[in-house]
């Protein structure tokens, strides 16, 4: 902050007391502060209402955190002025499924999410949250926060989690889901088995009171253990359990390849049955031999639609995903947690059909064994892995390429990560252009300096959202800028229900995001992963500037919001 305000008065100083505009600049005026009708004015841009209807040209003025007049403002004045002239002003992006957490902590900048224009983040994603912690699953949660964070686990609720982040500064909004798969650890452990009817209790009213403390909605994850042991009737009692405010259902759903709609079937399935409102998660047909079932998911969606169902998706704008590099083996396989799968992959009895179960799964990506590349490994005496293709580490070491991805596993103690080229463009195509899909990361904050860039991230952390706007809308054209826009806005604060976010209105909280259409651009990339993107000169949370001419201005004016 001192930084700042010496920043801003030499630059005041050199004005004289003249507040002079320059294109897509700011400037601030030090005489007469008090007379100032708006702490920042954006003049004379191009403003992406976020509803979806065509931009136009205007000035917006900010207040105390709050938009409070919009239209031609050109006599009037304010602390902070910026010229918005050749440039759009959209509301600040959300992204709506978020694996920032407690990232927060370490990187209260959230550089690669406030860069790319992201003001509010939606965590608590695949059935994972910070809380509720209790039962089997406590020692691992005290683990785990500890080495995550630094800090002792002093809460044990999703509101405790919530109120322990009010505690923290940091530069952008905050919001969680509850994790089913975390309640289903914290109750029943990591057994593959249904809930007993005392379980199942437990796991009911841990739903109520994490929505009551203030999670936005209930996510699963089912693809990984344990949430993946949960059967229909289970997740439909748990959706059902949560009051009407978050009877949200985000999903990664059971399966996103060979059967991928069966998956969305399900998933529409507790949706409709539990009453609620549906968010399948990164909404993809991953494997060469399922391209072709994008047309089928997405009229499994229209249909439920038409009726009556709330029901939406989002997606990133990359054809890889990035997941534990143990989702490539079978659910059996990981049942009982790390340990028993450590000691199944060292069992030569199993090694049979174990290899048969994950050749056939790679073989369905693209380049098979050469799609699957380490980006990181929790070890340090390992990450010499990070950046290289399961294929390139067999070809080194001079090992079966199954051999090499169960070694590296096995080496690092199943803390290891992988990005699978599984998709591809026409497909990705399809669903991003969908009306029903917005925009969104699925990844953590990250900075290109330490301790954030200690691996390889998936570039979706720093260019998801200028990349829809670059790639798909200025490039590829699949939908209007204005529709582009409100898949990362307006459509996901009305999923969540956020009524003071994602629209340009007086009255609006003031989280904004200037950007120049014909220079905005993702930088980074599979293997050079940690870099901002272009395009994006001034970023504005609850009112404050956090991104003043592409510099991160050290603003943390990020709040926690409660469901």
């Amino acid at each position: 902050m001192k930084k700042l305000n010496r920043r801003r008065f030499i630059q005041s100083s050199s004005l004289i007391g003249a507040s002079i505009l320059t294109f897509g600049s700011s400037s601030i005026n030090p005489f007469n502060m008090s007379s100032r009708e708006f702490d920042i004015l954006i003049k004379n841009t191009g403003i992406i209402d976020g509803t979806g209807k065509p931009a136009f040209t205007g000035s917006i003025g900010v207040k105390e955190g709050k938009i409070i007049a919009l239209g031609n403002l050109n006599e009037t004045d304010a602390l902070s002025v910026i010229d918005g002239k050749g440039l759009y002003t959209a509301p600040g992006f959300i992204d709506i499924h978020s694996h920032t957490d407690t990232d927060l902590i370490f990187n209260p900048k959230a550089e690669s999410k406030i860069r790319q224009g992201v003001t509010t983040e939606i965590t608590g994603q695949d059935g994972s949250s910070y809380g509720p912690s209790e039962g089997p699953g406590l020692e691992s949660a005290i683990k785990s926060f500890k080495e995550e964070t630094g800090d002792e686990l002093n809460f044990f609720t999703l509101g405790g989690f919530l109120n322990y982040m009010s505690s923290k500064k940091f530069s952008i909004n905050l919001a969680s889901m509850l994790g089913l798969g975390t309640i289903r650890e914290m109750t029943v452990g990591y057994d593959n088995r249904p809930a007993t009817a005392v379980e199942m209790k437990r796991m009911i009213e841990l739903v109520r009171q994490s929505i009551e403390e203030g999670a936005i909605g209930v996510s699963s994850g089912l693809e990984y253990t344990p949430g993946s042991f949960a059967s229909t009737e289970e997740l439909i009692e748990l959706c059902k359990a949560a009051p009407l405010k978050g009877r949200l259902y985000s999903t990664h759903m059971r399966n996103e390849d060979n059967t991928v709609v069966e998956a969305v079937e399900e998933a529409i399935r507790i949706a409709k049955k539990s009453e609620g409102k549906l968010l399948i998660a990164h909404l993809k047909v991953s494997g060469k031999s399922n391209w072709h079932k994008a047309d089928r998911v997405l009229e499994l969606i229209d249909k439920a639609a038409a009726e009556g169902l709330e029901v939406h998706a989002d997606r990133y704008t990359y054809v890889a995903y990035h997941t534990n590099l143990s989702s490539l083996f079978p659910l059996w396989s990981r049942e009982g947690g790390d340990i028993k799968f450590l000691d199944r992959l060292k069992d030569n009895s199993l090694k049979k059909d174990i290899k048969e179960y994950a050749e056939k799964k790679v073989s369905n990506l693209d380049g098979e064994w050469k799609g699957v590349l380490i980006s990181s490994v929790g070890k340090k005496e390992y990450k010499f892995y990070q950046g290289k293709t399961i294929r390139q580490i067999a070809g080194e070491e001079g090992i079966d390429e199954f051999d090499a991805a169960v070694n590296v596993i096995l080496q690092s103690e199943n803390s290891v990560m992988m990005m699978g080229f599984g998709m591809e463009e026409k497909s990705t195509e399809k669903i991003l252009a969908h009306p029903r899909v917005m925009i969104a990361s699925d990844a953590g904050s990250h900075a290109p300096y330490p301790p954030m860039n200690r691996s390889i991230a998936h570039p979706r952390a720093y260019g998801t959202f200028p990349r829809a706007i670059a790639k798909y809308v200025r490039e590829r054209k699949i939908c209007s800028l204005e529709e582009m826009i409100k898949k990362m806005t307006s459509m996901p604060a009305e999923k969540l229900n956020l009524k003071d976010r994602g629209k340009i209105n007086e009255g609006m909280n003031a989280d904004l995001v200037v950007f120049d259409f014909n220079t905005i651009r993702d930088m980074a990339t599979f293997t050079e992963s940690h870099q901002y993107p272009e395009g994006i000169p001034y970023v504005i949370v609850n009112g404050k500037m956090v991104i003043d001419k592409g510099e991160h201005t050290g603003e943390m004016p990020g709040k926690v919001i409660y469901g």
